[in-house]
């Protein structure tokens, strides 16, 4: 396939759901982190996703993944994407059954078809070198049978992300280099991710994945055939928008990673080592991190004030005066106000699985 007319085949599938805990009480099941507007800047970061992709990838080949619940907030922030390609799943299966919904969807469309998986939650601070990244992605992974990622050069031993190490390297694409994948791994702990980083073998795994339509489901058909084959009756029966076979077959489906069912899986798969001014902004401490900061290191709204205080993060429409306190959380919206430790703060989750044992359900 010649260079230029693999863009014309080439389709955007950005994952949308979420649960809104990390980010509570500004996130909500109705409006987790990906429809936040202005906490990590201008806009949400779903509408960044969309506008980051666009000059490779136009709407009208851009499909968006999500729940029942977020379809309409969805489709009213991005009129742009026609309302069949923002697919709600009735049930959360995880990304293995997502992404063989929309290679299915895709293939309909374009026997070439090729998918560009995106989540649609990261903080991407360079949008030029990731579509150059990404159209060397699409060049190499327009070759069937190949799955190619894009692998995010690492920053720290973080305890949180899954790391890819880099097997023998090919041919440069568009200019960059490529390797096969030698190995994956899942959440080391602090000191093994201290080792990755300093070998230099290892990168992040941010989730981000380029393969034929076709590729993807010769895989699962490979390594997973009872999705495969539930995902064949959806697809005979009208596909994701069918309400049928959608609402009785798709909940029944395994409940699994394409990274598990696939990726870690199959022979031919690539990285492509990437600087991309990424985050996946998991948690307040790390928007704490990304935002600027007063003398004191406070990161607050303009009204407000802090005596004697270091190191806090302050979201509120409120005037909140803050004394002789260090290193809090503080997020005010209108029904509720968290506090937290700021270097706790990846335990916020834990505090909503509380409400809802508690019956609490206004407030998730």
């Amino acid at each position: 396939m010649p260079r230029d007319s693999v863009f014309n085949h080439t389709y955007a599938v950005i994952l949308a759901g979420g649960s809104g805990t990390r980010f509570w009480p500004a996130s909500r099941r109705r409006r987790p982190k990906h429809l936040l507007d202005g906490i990590f800047g201008s806009g949400t970061l779903l509408q960044r996703t969309v506008e980051r992709i666009k000059p490779l990838i136009p709407a009208e080949r851009t499909y968006i993944f999500t729940n029942t619940l977020l379809k309409q907030p969805i489709a009213k922030l991005l009129p742009q994407i026609a309302s069949r390609q923002i697919v709600a799943e009735p049930a959360a299966r995880n990304t293995a059954p997502s992404l063989g919904l929309a290679a299915h969807e895709i293939l309909r469309r374009d026997a070439q078809g090729i998918m560009v998986v995106l989540p649609s939650d990261h903080l991407i601070t360079k949008p030029a070198v990731f579509r150059s990244v990404i159209r060397a992605a699409v060049e190499a992974g327009s070759i069937g049978g190949r799955s190619v990622l894009i692998g995010l050069k690492p920053s720290s031993g973080h305890t949180g992300f899954g790391y890819i190490r880099q097997g023998d390297e090919i041919p440069p694409v568009a200019g960059h280099r490529i390797f096969r994948v030698r190995s994956f791994v899942e959440k080391p702990s602090a000191d093994v991710a201290a080792q990755y980083v300093v070998s230099g073998e290892y990168l992040w795994n941010g989730g981000m994945f380029v393969w034929r339509a076709s590729t993807l489901l010769a895989n699962l058909a490979r390594f997973k055939p009872r999705i495969a084959r539930a995902l064949d009756r959806i697809a005979a029966g009208g596909g994701a928008n069918s309400t049928s076979p959608m609402g009785r077959i798709y909940p029944k489906i395994e409940k699994i990673s394409v990274d598990y069912a696939v990726a870690e899986r199959a022979d031919e798969v690539y990285v492509i080592p990437a600087n991309l001014g990424w985050s996946d902004v998991g948690s307040w401490s790390e928007v704490y991190a990304l935002r600027s900061k007063d003398k004191d290191q406070n990161v607050r709204p303009p009204r407000s004030l802090c005596y004697g205080s270091q190191g806090n993060l302050i979201v509120s429409g409120k005037f909140v005066a803050a004394v002789d306190v260090q290193d809090l959380v503080i997020i005010e919206t209108a029904d509720a106000i968290l506090v937290a430790n700021r270097n706790r703060a990846q335990d916020v989750g834990k505090a909503v699985v509380q409400l809802e044992k508690k019956g609490w359900k206004d407030l998730l």
